[in-house]
This record gives C-alpha cells, sequence and structure tokens, in this order.
C-alpha cells in the first residue's frame, strides 16, 4: 500500500488537532480580551468558561487514543503490513475521532460521545489485533 494512502488519515487527524488547538487558542484570547475572565481566575487552568473547558478537553483527548493509532500507523508502515483494510480502518477511525469532537464541543452530550469514543475504541482494538495477527502469523 503507497505511503501516502497510509498517512493521508494521519494528516487529517493531525489536522483535527491542530484546529482544536486553534480554536481553543482564539476562545481564550477573546474570553481575556473582553474580560470574561481574569488572568488571576485561570492561571491554574481552572475556571473557564465551560465552551472553552470543552474545547480544551476535546484538545487533550487527541493525545489519549490516538496515540495508540500514530504508533500502529508507524509500525504498519516499518512492517509493510498496511493494505486497503487497514487503511480502510483507519479512515473509519478517524471519522470516530472527528465525530467525538463535534459533539465535545457543541452539544456533549455524555452518551452520544461516548459512542463515537467507543466505536473509535473498537476499531482501534481491531486494527491491532490485525496487526498483530499479521505480525505473528507471518
Amino acid at each position: 500500500m503507497s505511503v501516502k494512502f497510509v498517512l493521508a488519515p494521519v494528516f487529517a487527524l493531525v489536522a483535527l488537532a491542530l484546529g482544536l488547538l486553534v480554536a481553543l487558542a482564539l476562545s481564550r484570547i477573546r474570553a481575556l480580551r473582553g474580560k470574561v475572565v481574569k488572568p488571576a481566575d485561570i492561571a491554574l487552568n481552572r475556571n473557564w468558561p465551560d465552551q472553552i473547558a470543552q474545547l480544551a478537553n476535546s484538545y487533550a483527548s487527541q493525545f489519549e487514543l490516538p496515540v495508540l493509532f500514530y504508533a500502529l500507523v508507524a509500525l504498519t508502515l516499518v512492517t509493510e503490513k498496511a493494505d486497503l483494510l487497514f487503511v480502510a480502518l483507519e479512515w473509519a477511525f478517524v471519522a470516530t475521532r472527528y465525530a467525538h469532537a463535534s459533539i465535545h464541543v457543541t452539544s456533549n452530550h455524555v452518551q452520544r460521545r461516548f459512542f463515537a469514543f467507543a466505536a473509535g475504541f473498537a476499531l482501534l482494538a481491531l486494527m491491532w489485533a490485525i496487526f498483530a495477527a499479521r505480525i505473528v502469523f507471518s
């Protein structure tokens, strides 16, 4: 499988993280300039308005499950075990991360957010299981 096809979902996931970071930074700047919060009140990263806290939490979650995704992609490239199935599963995982982030920064409906997270977890676990089987049984 071509490296560009394997890495395209990674680029999409990095774009999500960077987009959330930019949105978070702009929201914090607006809150400080608009005197919605005082620097002393948020010095320990507390007391941000709910919407900003949601953005911060969504950004932070991009460094939880996705870390295992990035590691897996790197390993599949090194071992040349990526194929069309793997790339399709990558895109499905990335879609769950976009859904999770979208829910997180809008309605923050916990049950829907959990389902998006659980779907991503299941896909990632499946990807790791397939990769492990290909290594062990090849």
